[in-house]
């Protein structure tokens, strides 16, 4: 398993912009599928991207082509650039981890971080 840290969410207005970024601890991180999901109260955790050890990428309609998620393994960190922001895209996000990114992608396996709040004001 790894340990996952989120960082860099905050507010911001309306089509603004912010890039979230996860650390993960461990030797093995190149190999891990990682991933953004987020949640609002009272719904369930929503996928949002993810990337595969080869660096193959997910998104969901909701955020393609405003949301791009990139990874640094000389770093053991993954980022989520966040552009066009819309008020709909309020919520905590998480950061996940796992070996199988079809696992990754159900939200219902492998690591994960705390979360960080991401508000977007009208």
């Amino acid at each position: 398993q790894v340990q996952l840290v989120e960082s860099g969410g905050g507010l911001v207005q309306a089509g603004g912009s912010l890039r979230l970024s996860c650390a993960a601890s461990g030797r093995t991180f190149s190999s891990y599928a990682m991933g953004w999901f987020r949640q609002t109260p009272g719904k369930e955790r929503e996928f949002v991207a993810a990337i595969r050890s080869d660096d193959y990428t997910y998104y969901a309609d909701s955020v393609k082509g405003r949301f791009t998620i990139s990874r640094d393994n000389a770093k053991n960190t993954v980022y989520l650039q966040m552009n066009s922001l819309k008020p709909e895209d309020t919520a905590v996000y998480y950061c996940a981890a796992s070996l199988n990114v079809n696992v990754l992608r159900t939200g219902r396996g492998g690591s994960w971080g705390q979360g960080t709040q991401v508000t977007v004001s009208s």
